[in-house]
């Protein structure tokens, strides 16, 4: 199939960007990297007025230091995430999940702004802003807001963003050097939306957990922040987590479902063992009797 009739604007900066989503009055769609967005118009399940190109805005681009946090720009390339020194040195399990994003040939063209504005529960790059605490920058003509990526979702492919409002940019707090990173997916086939998955990094310092950030992905109808399992792991001298316990109440905080690739009973079981192992491995911890 082919699109419905559209406008097409391609503007240069931010506040060009801004104008005409806010002249659109909610009927325009910002054209990022066009891994979703392309299909979804060929088969005309989204029919905007106005495609607002935005690859033109140097400014969306890049990483940099900001004081005690990494800024990634929204129109930064997944494959630029996966080679860039600077998060590979201070946001290692952003890389780790960002290679488990589409593919080699998606990767070249999908941006991280564009996964992570999309809001899809079962992938990776939602869960890890949530798990680490970041902070989604957003402008429009009214101004600019920051919300944290905990607030940013609110129910499948649905976010706070108002029609008019564009990402601009991405802040991950830092996290100690040395931290230990946690990630694992469980999917049908390599570059598919995980089934369950589990993101995050912890923090140990003189044999205690002195920080955690962990979130679910595809265990529910958002990315889900396990605030009961980080609770749980606050303070306590490693040779004294149960893992299977910590499990246990990590589940607690999903809202799994049934759909035709798995069951919700399917998700809470494989969910609750690869919690367990993924922090038996990464802690170097024993089962407690």
């Amino acid at each position: 199939m082919k699109p419905a009739p559209f406008d097409y604007v391609s503007p240069w900066t931010i506040t060009e960007a801004c104008a005409v989503l806010a002249e659109a009055g909610g009927g325009a769609t910002l054209l990022a990297g066009g891994q979703t967005l392309m299909p979804l118009l060929n088969l005309r399940m989204s029919q905007p007025f106005i495609i607002v190109d935005i690859n033109k805005i140097a400014e969306l681009r890049g990483v940099s230091r900001a004081e005690g946090a990494t800024r990634i720009g929204p129109m930064t390339r997944q494959c630029e995430v996966l080679a860039d020194e600077t998060l590979a040195r201070d946001l290692p399990v952003l890389v780790q999940a960002m290679s488990h994003v589409g593919h080699h040939q998606t990767r070249n063209r999908g941006t991280i702004g564009g996964s992570i504005s999309l809001g899809e529960p079962a992938a990776e790059m939602p869960a890890t802003a949530v798990a680490l605490g970041a902070n989604i920058e957003v402008r429009s003509v009214r101004g600019t807001r920051i919300i944290p990526a905990d607030q940013f979702y609110v129910g499948p492919y649905l976010t706070v963003l108002e029609p008019d409002e564009l990402v601009t940019g991405l802040i991950y707090p830092d996290w100690p050097k040395g931290h230990i990173t946690v990630f694992r997916e469980v999917a049908q086939r390599p570059g598919d939306f995980a089934l369950v998955g589990l993101v995050g990094a912890l923090t140990v310092t003189n044999g205690k957990i002195a920080r955690a950030g962990l979130a679910w992905f595809g265990m529910g109808p958002t990315p889900i922040k396990a605030k009961a399992a980080e609770q749980m792991l606050l303070g306590r001298e490693l040779g004294e987590i149960d893992s299977q316990a910590v499990a246990e109440r990590a589940i607690s905080d999903t809202a799994p479902f049934d759909d035709h690739h798995a069951s919700a009973e399917y998700r809470r079981t494989v969910g609750k063992r690869i919690f367990a192992r993924t922090l038996r491995e990464t802690l170097d911890i024993r089962e407690v009797a």
